[in-house]
């Protein structure tokens, strides 16, 4: 067991990076509507996943996997959203070693029992400040995440852009990860940090 564990957490990983700001233009439609998150490839595309540190003696490196299994909406009005969900599908988190990528599914987040991991908004967001010339923006958002089928209540503030035709949300929440219960053995000569990231990055089209 503590080999494999071991190996499960060696190298960098793949993580989900925020806004590019060189990739973004100036706004082409409006706010208000029903958005979607579209998995179209290209620049500032839909990814979400984790990133936590490996703490080896005298060493510290993190550890990062993704995927972009993630469908979702969002809905604003007279510029505020009213309604939002985001849903990781965990089942297909990689990073750079398959082998690390299936013990993680089956021995960390048990993604047969808990295939989705989920962020619901649940309270309205003032969004009529971000810009329309191709810049970043900020919105404070507060809502549901779920993961490993423990929900908590959390509020963190997102970059935004609009761009083009396109709603671009993204940001790196703070977890520990404990508090959704997921839990590892313990290692011999390495020991996985508590706190981590959730790295999300949503493209959303009308």
């Amino acid at each position: 067991m503590v080999p494999l564990m071991m190996k499960l957490f060696m190298g960098g990983g793949v993580k989900t990076e925020g806004i590019d700001a060189g990739r973004v233009a100036a706004s082409s439609t409006e706010l208000d509507g029903e958005w979607t998150v579209t998995n179209r490839p290209g620049s500032n595309a839909t990814s979400a996943g984790f990133t936590f540190e490996e703490v080896l003696p005298g060493e510290r490196r993190s550890t990062s996997a993704s995927t972009q299994g993630v469908t979702g909406f969002a809905t604003i009005a007279d510029g505020t959203i009213t309604a939002g969900e985001i849903t990781v599908d965990m089942r297909h988190l990689s990073s750079d070693s398959d082998k690390r990528d299936s013990s993680v599914r089956r021995r960390i987040f048990h993604t047969d029992d808990y295939p989705d991991a989920t962020f619901t908004v649940t309270q309205p967001a003032d969004v009529s400040g971000v810009p329309e010339d191709g810049t970043i923006g900020t919105v404070e958002l507060t809502g549901d995440l779920t993961i490993h089928g423990t929900t908590n209540r959390i509020t963190h503030r997102f970059d935004v852009a609009r761009s083009g035709d396109r709603l671009i949300v993204a940001g790196d929440i703070p977890i520990n990860r404990l508090d959704y219960g997921v839990e590892t053995p313990e290692l011999v000569a390495a020991k996985i940090a508590e706190e981590g990231e959730v790295n999300v990055r949503v493209n959303l089209t009308k």
